[in-house]
This record gives C-alpha cells, structure tokens and sequence, in this order.
C-alpha cells in the first residue's frame, strides 16, 4: 500500500502553505496574491449573513486584517478557506449583533418544537433569483440562521454557538425563516 494514502493522522494539506509562509515573512505582494484568492468567496459568505453591500465589504476588510494580524495563530488544522471563512463569519455576525434591528429570542420559552412535516419549498416553481430576493427581504436573525445551515454548512449546535444561542433556538429560527420564505415567495415575489 502507498504510503500517506488515507491516513487520518496526517495534518490537512494546505494547498497554499508557501504563500503563507512568505506572507509570515513579510512579503506584501503575498498578502495582496492571498486575498486576491479568497476576496470573492469571502464577500459573499459576509453578504448572504449581513445582506448589505457596504457591511459586506467592511465585513471582508475587517476579516482580512484580522487574518493577517493573527496569521500567525493558524495551526493548519484546517483550511486556510475554513479557517478564513470562520474569522468572516464572526465578523459579519459581529455586524448584526451591532444593527440589533432582529433580536432572536435565547428564553426557551420562545423555542418552537422542530417540525417534521415535508419540506414546504418542495414542488414551487421559483427561479434562483426569486429566492435569493426573498432571501435578502428576511430580517436579519432569520437570514443569518437560514444562511449559515443552508448555505454555509453548519449545524445547528455550531449556529447556536456562532450566535451565542441555544440549539433549540437555532432550529425554531430556522423553522420560521422558512415559513417567512414561504410567504414571501408566495405573496411578494411570484
């Protein structure tokens, strides 16, 4: 058998490993080559969280200084992607905490019981740009929720955690943003 060939132990291979380590030894044209790798991406996690083009852009500005501040402290457990993607999501739920416009409710008392009825969105004949539109027409708490598990990834206990939530929390939120989804697609943008 080959060596290194599924073997877990090893540490994640990180494709851009040399453009790190010139970065680390104060090599500008390496910082501006890293971000010109990851900018776009990285804007568009931000803007599907804060859903505003100029917090977007101050999000990914804010995120990059501190990548490269702290450069330094990525231990190559990850991606270097994942580990910038995380360091753009805090900051752009940094943004929305700061709007406050949507507070989610962290009392269990607010919780709603998870549903298990069929997905609702199944069988609606709606373009792409119909939802991303009625996406970006949901209040904040309810587009970062619906964001960061649909479009991001993450599960639930890690949203809770992001956000500073409960699980329980995450899931009901999620569970009306799709609701809210729903109705706007149904109503505003048929």
């Amino acid at each position: 058998m080959a060596q290194g060939i599924n073997n877990l132990d090893s540490p994640v291979v990180n494709v851009h490993q040399q453009l790190i380590e010139r970065c680390l030894a104060g090599d500008r044209q390496s910082y501006y080559e890293l971000y010109k790798l990851y900018s776009r991406s990285m804007y568009n996690v931000g803007y599907r969280i804060v859903n505003n083009e100029a917090e977007a852009h101050d999000v990914l500005q804010e995120a990059f200084i501190s990548a490269f501040s702290n450069l330094e402290t990525y231990r190559q457990e990850s991606s270097f992607g994942a580990w910038l993607k995380r360091i753009v999501v805090n900051k752009a739920i940094n943004y929305l905490h700061k709007r406050r416009t949507e507070s989610l409710p962290d009392h269990e008392h607010w919780d709603v019981k998870e549903e298990l009825e069929p997905d609702p969105f199944e069988g609606f004949p709606f373009s792409v740009e119909k939802v991303k539109a009625a996406i970006a027409a949901l209040p904040d708490g309810y587009r970062s929720v619906l964001s960061l598990y649909l479009l991001e990834g993450y599960d639930h206990s890690e949203i809770a955690e992001i956000l500073g939530i409960t699980e329980s929390t995450s899931k009901s939120q999620f569970n009306r943003s799709k609701k809210k989804l729903k109705e706007l697609l149904e109503t505003e943008f048929k």
